[in-house]
């Protein structure tokens, strides 16, 4: 079954409460600076865990300790719910390992 997409007004509800991240287009972005390599590979690693269990994953850019986040639903064209959401888990994961 389809994911719908949010609305504008949706997508600008949820980035309020979504602090660091940004609407790029049909996505949704966030970087983040960890304290060294192996901090940022360890968010990695429990984002795919994550992502996994959501069968939603997102794009991930790895730059010794800087990682960017990008989370759209190619599926649906747009953002959906599903990318609010594992993006409220990103943001988790990074506040706890202090990004």
């Amino acid at each position: 079954m389809p994911t719908p997409t949010l609305t504008d007004a949706e997508i600008a509800d949820a980035l309020q409460k979504l602090p660091g991240w940004d609407r790029d287009g049909d996505s949704i972005v966030r970087t983040a600076t960890l304290p060294d390599f192996e901090a940022a590979i360890a968010v990695v690693d429990r984002v795919a865990e994550d992502a996994e269990a959501a069968d939603h994953h997102p794009d991930i850019d790895i730059r010794y300790a800087t990682l960017t986040f990008r989370l759209s639903t190619h599926s649906e064209g747009g953002l959906t719910a599903k990318d609010v959401d594992l993006a409220a888990q990103i943001s988790d994961r990074l506040s706890t390992a202090g990004g």
